[in-house]
């Protein structure tokens, strides 16, 4: 029988969905969940759990300030949240207003300049923005970091930096690939220092991540595109740590997404593009032995691809002692390590 969205539900008390970061980035707690051992930790402890040779593969996306407030000609208000650019002058974003904006129409974002509604592609709006400037220049510049529609406040001042991992780089994602918010300084030298080494790869988180599952039947589900990129020299680090007996652990689900992507084909290769992947339970993994994750959203496509990952009996467990023990959920909450069944 097909799966069902209903399979990969579960109640969350909201008082668990964490609103803000903890004060020390290593100071979440870390749950290793292994079939039938489940064993709580502290994240600082992830070193331990990993052994010489094993190499983390880290996301490096930068979180953009994709989120703009605006005013229509007619003077209604809209909420702007960019879902990635197109080019250096045009973007495609999801738009929140009484009435949605018509081709040909435009908008005045943050009092400081207008974009053009050129049109739809599917959920998105596509808009044209002004070319004295690229778009991501004009976003950095004039909009505000978008946090989760779970946290239920506006982003603070601590959140430029807490919302961004400390290996943020290539700027391109409108939400932070967050297993890599509880790395700070102290985890990777310890990491370095019992010899586990590190690669990195690019995935551009959109705003079709928060978007549910709106089917019953999970095969009939449209899993949004996402942009990313593997290098060369993260492709012959794995190769390097296959060769010497070492596991592939992946930072992420967007760590994760990327390198199963680009080894679709049987053979993981260097490049870049666009990927839909929906990992769902029966999933062949080619690449990720290991993953270091948080805990994510009932129904959603994420909390498909752990219990991929680790067995949905494992999940359905793990998370269940963590809502028990009071972890902390989502974006700003604790992190699991999940082996492959």
């Amino acid at each position: 029988m097909p799966l069902t969205v209903s399979e990969f539900d579960f109640d969350l008390p909201a008082e668990l969905i964490a609103q803000a970061p903890l004060a020390e980035r290593s100071a979440s707690r870390l749950l290793k969940a292994l079939p039938q051992e489940l064993e709580d930790m502290s994240f600082k402890q992830l070193p331990e759990l990993l052994a010489p040779g094993d190499l983390l593969v880290f996301n490096d996306s930068r979180v953009l300030h994709a989120r703009l407030y605006g005013r229509k000609r007619t003077g209604g208000e809209v909420e702007v949240l960019i879902e990635r650019p197109l080019g250096e002058h045009e973007a495609l974003a999801m738009i929140r207003a009484s009435k949605s904006p018509k081709p040909g129409s435009s908008i005045r974002l943050m009092d400081a300049f207008d974009v053009e509604v050129l049109g739809r592609v599917g959920e998105f709006f596509h808009l044209r923005f002004p070319e004295d400037e690229t778009v991501i220049e004009l976003i950095e510049r004039h909009g505000r970091l978008p946090l989760p529609p779970y946290i239920d406040r506006a982003a603070a001042e601590a959140d430029e930096t807490r919302y961004q991992t400390v290996f943020a780089k290539n700027l391109g994602s409108v939400a932070a690939p967050t297993a890599g918010l509880h790395f700070d300084e102290r985890v990777l030298a310890d990491l370095q220092a019992r010899g586990v080494r590190t690669a990195a790869v690019t995935l551009h988180v959109g705003a079709g991540t928060f978007q549910p599952v709106r089917v019953e039947r999970i095969d009939e589900h449209v899993m949004h595109t996402e942009w990313y990129v593997i290098p060369q020299e993260t492709i012959e680090r794995i190769e390097t740590t296959r060769a010497n007996g070492g596991k592939v652990v992946c930072v992420g689900t967007t760590s994760l997404r990327a390198l199963e992507s680009a080894a679709r084909g049987g053979t993981l290769r260097a490049g870049a593009g666009e990927t839909d992947i929906f990992i769902t339970p029966g999933f062949e993994f080619r690449v990720a032995d290991k993953l270091v994750t948080n805990f994510h959203l009932p129904r959603s496509t994420l909390l498909m691809l752990v219990s991929a990952f680790a067995g949905t009996e494992t999940i359905k467990a793990a998370y269940a002692h963590a809502i028990a023990a009071r972890y902390r959920f989502f974006s700003y909450g604790d992190a699991m390590l999940l082996e492959r069944a």
